[in-house]
């Protein structure tokens, strides 16, 4: 064990001189939630979860100066994000700046509420966000950078009728599905949607607009989750129209889990497809020999790509790259179905 984490700390160290001059942001749906609160807290602190190393192993190997991590619980006092930096700093990688903010997974409307139209109330999909206790499935950003916290603007609470030209479902008759009282309660972000300016060694600032979507599957004729799913990624072409508040004044990186391949599946693959094809951003399509563009592996679905890791038009890319396995049983195979996606950014 002592060889290996020495190994890890040797690669990380040589990493770190090449890419002097660079910045790498990174976006990982570990899968690391649990089925119930407290539980991941609980195996990332025995030190003996099979998963959780895998998890650390990747990141560790590719070394993200900003990583925004999905499928992390959630908790009040974010003693599970501060387990998994400690893990990571015992493998020589240090994230002195974190953020972890309630996320609307497992978060109850502010009435008991038929949310999702199974005609029962109360249960993990009458959630926010699909979870069966509050902030199961979170999202997390770990930093070398400083956050501008003060700065960081959370679109959690965004109500999904709110969102100009909102794709709202509705029933046949063209009444709301489930009901207008649903929809009246019902916030867009099935994870969250947060803005983190990150203050640059030089005294600039870059921002990372990060997210996690509702996969487009899981609903009925009505397309709720499909809907939901189109509007959440559409959320941040509103946001740089100015439609949504001020607009990001610096250099931005939209990075995180849209659950919606370009070509492939289920879902309103338009969305994905303007997002990506957006003037205003650059698509650098990371990419594995083992892989392809691919960033997830689904038994029944197959290899998607769904994570995404889009900087800004203005941003000088060197390198990007997917962290896809090349054995059955390396890291990246037994940490998550989706694959670690990084980008390098030139420091100016």
């Amino acid at each position: 064990m002592r060889q290996l984490a020495a190994s890890v700390l040797f690669l990380v160290l040589a990493a770190a001189a090449v890419r002097a001059d660079t910045l790498r942001i990174a976006t990982f749906n570990t899968e690391l939630s649990r089925s119930g609160p407290g539980l991941l807290l609980r195996d990332i602190k025995r030190g003996s979860d099979p998963q959780v190393a895998a998890v650390a192993d990747v990141i560790a190997g590719a070394q993200p100066d900003v990583l925004a991590l999905q499928g992390i619980d959630w908790d009040y006092e974010g003693r599970t994000l501060a387990a998994l930096a400690a893990q990571l700093a015992d493998l020589g990688l240090h994230y002195p700046y974190r953020l972890a903010l309630q996320p609307n997974t497992g978060l109850p409307p502010p009435s008991l509420v038929d949310l999702d139209g199974d005609g029962k109330a109360g249960g993990p999909r009458d959630n926010q966000g699909y979870g069966r206790f509050r902030g199961q499935g979170g999202m997390a950003v770990l930093s070398r950078l400083p956050i501008a916290a003060t700065e960081v603007r959370d679109f959690s609470a965004l109500l999904w009728t709110d969102l100009p030209g909102a794709l709202l479902p509705i029933h046949p008759d063209g009444s709301p599905f489930p009901t207008a009282a649903a929809q009246s309660v019902q916030r867009l972000s099935s994870t969250a949607h947060w803005l983190v300016p990150l203050e640059l060694p030089d005294g600039g600032r870059l921002t990372l607009l990060t997210f996690h979507a509702t996969p487009p599957l899981f609903d009925g004729p009505e397309d709720r989750n499909g809907r939901r799913n189109h509007d959440e990624i559409r959320m941040w072409q509103l946001l740089l129209d100015g439609q949504l508040g001020p607009v990001p004044d610096h250099p931005f990186v939209i990075a995180g889990d849209a659950n919606l391949d370009p070509e492939r599946g289920k879902g309103r693959r338009e969305a994905i497809r303007a997002l990506l094809s957006d003037p205003r951003l650059q698509d650098p399509g990371p990419d594995s020999p083992a892989g392809g563009t691919a960033t997830v592996a689904w038994q029944s679905a197959g290899q998607m790509r769904v994570d995404y890791v889009l900087p800004s038009a203005g941003l000088t890319v060197t390198a990007s790259g997917v962290v896809w396995p090349e054995a059955p049983d390396a890291p990246a195979a037994v940490a998550s179905r989706h694959r670690l996606v990084w980008v390098d950014l030139l420091l100016n």
